[in-house]
């Protein structure tokens, strides 16, 4: 009996080519905490935390909600 013949590879996919502007947008979860005018000031407090720390939550949820913004808008709607 006879082996079948093995399947020719297929070429690696090259680096992605998605030029989507939608993706500058990532640069505000990096741009954003390097701007020192935010940190500087003890008040206001929330729940008695000063500022920098409640600060260093709301950037997660930024780059967080960032990314998923710009994932969404730039996913290949017809790939699964």
């Amino acid at each position: 009996m006879a082996s079948p013949e093995p399947e020719a590879p297929t070429p690696a996919r090259s680096r992605a080519k998605d030029h989507s502007p939608w993706n500058w947008l990532l640069f505000i979860p990096i741009v954003v905490p390097l701007i020192p005018a935010f940190f500087n000031a003890d008040s206001p407090r929330l729940f008695g935390f000063p500022r920098f720390y409640w600060l260093q939550l709301a950037w997660i949820l930024l780059g967080v909600g960032t990314t998923t913004l710009v994932y969404q808008m730039t996913k290949k709607r017809g790939d699964r």
